[in-house]
């Protein structure tokens, strides 16, 4: 895991805190500060009816090191998070850290055809204006981290979907390609399973063949890891895929579960046996709790 690390001149370890929840996150910064035990605060944040968005902190000052946790994701929760920054500074808070779940705008870290911008580096910086440190969950590009002018982290949700599956009854752990490979080696070693990934095989022009790269697992439970599933649709095929090949049950989890285009329904109603996501974008199918490992990331180290 990289960690990259710049420090400004607020820069303190957090010795006490206190957790700003935004909307985006309501439940996970409750958790969050109840593990940490220390005071939490949730933003009164609503929009008006153009749609542009007003918060507020309901407390005389904040006096003290100051978490925010707030995704960037989609725009409008971007803006807010903008919004509580200033005000946490502005109420006198010693350091700022923004806990981002989900963080948007992680793919375009670079120009690939003139008049692009390069979106990552251009929120990042904006972020780190008033930020002393950021932690992410499974940043879709790590390499992202380098725009932030402050110390960075992110976390692995691994441990936390392999605590949740370990005592399940799981055969194998899978990634959907070869890409992924890393996210099923941990969550499998974690767990003490064997791992492997997805590929895929053109028969013909209009038939794929989807099945384990070095794996027998039929008659297993197989348990397919990703980072993020937005239709869900590489997902369901890999399932039936898997089904027809006799696998017994296909549970799928992933990081964070964006779900567009009605993909809850699809993933619910397909041949999956159990579709789960952590609760970095808080939903129907979130049961996989963020908060133990990114309330270790906060707690300063002895």
């Amino acid at each position: 895991m990289h960690v990259y690390v710049r420090y400004n001149k607020k820069h303190a370890l957090l010795s006490s805190m206190i957790v700003v929840g935004g909307s985006s996150s309501r439940d996970l910064a409750k958790e969050l500060a109840g593990i940490l035990g220390c005071k939490y605060i949730q933003a009164a944040t609503t929009r008006f009816p153009d749609g542009e968005c007003y918060t507020r902190i309901d407390s005389d000052n904040l006096d003290d090191d100051v978490v925010i946790v707030q995704n960037t994701y989609p725009d409008g929760n971007l803006v807010e998070m903008f919004l509580l920054q200033d005000a946490v500074n502005r109420m006198g808070a010693k350091t700022i850290t923004l806990v981002i779940p989900y963080f948007g705008y992680a793919r375009q870290d670079r120009v690939f055809r003139p008049g692009e911008p390069e979106s990552a580096k251009v929120m990042s910086k904006r972020l780190a204006m008033l930020a002393d440190r950021v932690i992410t969950v499974d940043i879709h590009k790590e390499d992202v981290l380098r725009f932030f002018d402050c110390e960075t982290k992110d976390v692995k949700a691994s441990s936390a979907i392999a605590d949740y599956f370990k005592e399940r009854d799981v055969d194998i752990v899978l990634s959907p390609d070869l890409g992924a490979k890393d996210r099923a080696k941990d969550v499998g070693t974690r767990m003490g399973k064997p791992y492997d990934h997805l590929e895929k095989t053109r028969i013909s022009g209009t038939e794929v063949s989807i099945k384990p790269s070095n794996s027998n697992c039929r008659g297993k439970n197989v348990l397919i890891v990703d980072d993020i599933i937005a239709t869900g649709g590489t997902i369901i095929a890999a399932a039936a895929q898997l089904k027809k090949e006799g696998v017994k049950n296909v549970y799928v989890a992933c990081t964070h579960g964006v779900f567009v285009d009605g993909a809850v329904q699809k993933l619910t109603g397909s041949s999956l046996d159990g579709v789960l996501c952590c609760n970095t974008l808080e939903n129907e199918l979130s049961h996989i709790s963020v908060a133990p490992i990114i309330a270790e990331a906060l707690r300063p180290k002895r």
